[in-house]
């Protein structure tokens, strides 16, 4: 399979030295391990005096390992003094107690840590608790744009965009010519995060229920939603689902990083608000791979890219309420804050009304967008930002 060189290398190369335990996580099939691979290289060509020792637990000859007594002493054997010791394991979760030959590596202070796994094993709310020293949890998406046109040497900027919101980030489906067989391995990774990740991880019980909640995550993004009010949707007369229920199921997909939360936060009071949240997909191929193209919005897809970038470029991202209006995004990084409205399309006089009101009536000086696909150069409206979705995703 062909790689591409990802920003998430140097994000592991900026790690080097530190005391922290890393961990790379993310959803299924979204680069992983090929990172793990391509840092390891880096190390070989950068150190001549690099010790690295690596466990890969996808290969059969790692198999006598599986236990951590068995890991700790490998690991312990195949440390040289007066070299940099780097240990790099791949599918950790394979090894029972893994944790138990981690913690005692790291307390040891002679080994430079770097994990893989599976998410049924190293959900983001699990890390804290498995590991007892500092951990780094660095977080890999499916491929942006830009990496989709590196991916493919593409400089159609503009028009290679609407091949890439069906085909999506899922780098492993680049390999088939056919739409079909694409969006068939996109629904099997779908199929294994539900069944290996959720239902025998988490010993969810009504596979029947988690489904429809999460085809209706999807079928719905961009809209305001909660519990009680996806449970509400999915009741009939003849059988009642439970908030409480749907909530964990939520929270186990979210876990399971298929969906991402966006809570609310108050412009005019500045503050977060806890009641309603947009969830979007990780990528919107999940979408076209297990519900079709049925009832297409371009509007609401694009708002999904537009979440994950900038989740991908490290802000806080909420849904923007003033006063009764609502701001898709308000992306927030340290001292950083943006606006951001998206659309489908703005050639409609009373759509580009409707978006850039809303921005207009936020009277603090932060940079404001409006993305759309314009197919046009950005240009400035009273002050706003007006640009293409692909051009913004490339900046």
């Amino acid at each position: 399979m062909k790689l591409i060189e990802r920003e998430y290398l140097q994000k592991l190369i900026n790690t080097i030295g530190t005391p922290d335990i890393k961990v790379i996580t993310g959803v299924r099939r979204s680069g992983k391990s090929k990172l793990m691979e391509q840092f390891i290289d880096y190390i070989r060509e950068k150190y001549e005096d690099a010790n690295i020792i690596h466990v890969n637990f996808s290969l059969i000859e790692f198999e006598d390992l599986q236990d951590y007594h068995q890991l700790y002493n490998y690991i312990k054997s195949a440390y040289k003094a007066g070299m940099k010791n780097f240990v790099c394991i791949d599918e950790v979760q394979m090894c029972e107690n893994f944790e138990k030959a981690i913690n005692s590596l790291h307390a040891e202070e002679l080994f430079d840590i770097y994990l893989t796994g599976s998410n049924a094993f190293l959900l983001s709310s699990d890390i804290a608790t498995l590991f007892t020293g500092r951990c780094l949890e660095i977080a890999v998406y499916p491929f942006s744009y830009s990496e989709y046109l590196r991916y493919f040497e593409s400089n159609e900027v503009i028009s290679d965009f609407d091949k890439f919101y069906v085909d999506g980030g899922m780098s492993g489906c680049y390999l088939y010519q056919n739409e079909e067989l694409k969006l068939d391995y996109v629904k099997d990774i779908y199929t294994t995060i539900i069944e290996r990740d959720l239902i025998k991880r988490k010993k969810i019980k009504n596979k029947v229920l988690l489904l429809k909640i999460a085809s209706f995550l999807m079928d719905n993004i961009g809209n305001l939603a909660s519990a009680n009010s996806i449970a509400n949707a999915l009741s009939t007369s003849q059988k009642k689902v439970g908030d409480k229920t749907v909530g964990s199921y939520i929270k186990a997909l979210c876990e399971a990083f298929l969906f991402y939360r966006i809570n609310r936060y108050d412009i005019r009071g500045k503050k977060y608000l806890t009641s309603n949240e947009k969830y979007y997909l990780c990528d919107t191929s999940f979408k076209y791979a297990v519900l079709g193209k049925k009832d297409m919005n371009y509007g609401r897809v694009y708002e999904n890219i537009v979440a994950l970038e900038l989740l991908r470029r490290g802000y806080e991202v909420y849904v923007g309420v003033l006063y009764e209006k609502e701001i898709d995004f308000v992306a927030i990084k340290r001292n950083e804050k943006l606006y951001i409205q998206v659309s489908d399309s703005i050639s409609d006089e009373n759509t580009f009304k409707r978006e850039i009101d809303s921005l207009l009536k936020i009277k603090d000086a932060y940079p404001k967008l409006l993305i759309a696909r314009t197919h046009h150069e950005e240009y400035t409206y009273e002050g706003i930002k007006v640009v293409d979705i692909a051009e913004w995703l490339m900046n």
